[in-house]
């Protein structure tokens, strides 16, 4: 039952990550600017942790955390989430929603090239194949064999796998540091950091304009709830039950339900080739994974 629970956790972490890019697009068409969409998320999303940390905080006996020199590296590591948030969200501006998530999808081949580069950790022959399989069937969901891909913005496309490179730093980092600190601790530390980046590039002042921006706290709240809140803490929850492997394989299904928010709710073109395309880079992560599971 825990492994079920585990399961159910991570998988709606994962949809909650598909979501995002749709809300982004009608706060776009809402008139919204980038750095108010990534703003606002940030923010919010920083407000509500910090309220769940000392809420959680208070109902525990003299917790006890690491020295304010270790919360300052969590705090500067979250300048990579903020990275993430301004790069695919910009991605999302230029480019289809269907595209955007699986440009974000290419994380998994640049995390094994950075861990290969950076750390020495060479891919298993398995990794290797799977890994070919996703660019290769990356060129289909993308649309690159339509007349329609000549169309999309290839600064858009620089962004997409600027993105991925952001999110898959976010996700060596994510590993490595702050694991000896609560989770919604951690969670408000990094987001935090995303702030404090986010405004500094940006300096959208006109966010504390509450009168004025309603609709803008209302795509606030969802985003920081969907983008920023629950899936950490679901991750969090979920990971240690269902295990790395399976945690892995379920988390993918951000790309299908981002897709077909596109397709349904935005309603953008997704051609055949396009969801074929998809559907072989979820069967390349199940099979990296699998492979991953029975090797150990």
């Amino acid at each position: 039952m825990g492994k079920f629970k585990g399961a159910i956790a991570v998988f709606v972490g994962a949809a909650s990550f598909g979501i995002l890019s749709t809300f982004v697009k009608k706060a776009y068409s809402s008139g919204y600017s980038l750095g108010e969409v990534t703003g606002i998320q940030a923010f919010l999303g920083m407000v509500i942790l910090w309220c769940l940390h000392f809420v959680l905080n208070r109902k525990k006996n003299n917790p006890k955390y690491p020295q304010i020199s270790k919360k300052w590296i969590i705090l500067l590591s979250g300048f990579s989430t903020g990275a993430v948030s301004i790069l695919y969200y910009k991605t999302v501006e230029l480019v289809p929603a269907s595209i955007a998530i699986v440009l974000l999808m290419q994380f998994i081949w640049i995390s094994a090239l950075i861990n290969y580069l950076v750390f020495k950790q060479k891919p298993t022959r398995a990794e290797a194949i799977g890994i070919l399989c996703i660019l290769g069937a990356t060129l289909l969901a993308t649309g690159v064999f339509e007349d329609s891909f000549n169309s999309v913005s290839l600064i858009g496309i620089m962004y997409g796998i600027l993105a991925a490179t952001a999110y898959a730093l976010f996700i060596i980092v994510n590993g490595k540091v702050g694991n000896d600190h609560p989770p919604v601790t951690k969670s408000a530390l990094m987001v935090t950091g995303a702030f404090i980046f986010v405004f500094a590039i940006f300096r959208p002042f006109s966010l504390f304009d509450i009168e004025n921006n309603i609709s803008l706290y209302n795509f606030g709240i969802l985003l920081a709830l969907f983008g920023t809140v629950l899936p950490p803490l679901l991750f969090s929850f979920g990971m240690p039950k269902t295990g790395v492997s399976l945690g892995s394989i379920l988390s993918a299904v951000e790309l299908p339900v981002a897709v077909s928010m596109s397709y349904f709710i935005l309603k953008e073109p997704v051609s055949g080739l396009q969801w074929l395309g998809v559907f072989l880079i979820l069967l390349c992560v199940i099979i990296i994974n699998s492979f991953k599971k029975f090797s150990s």
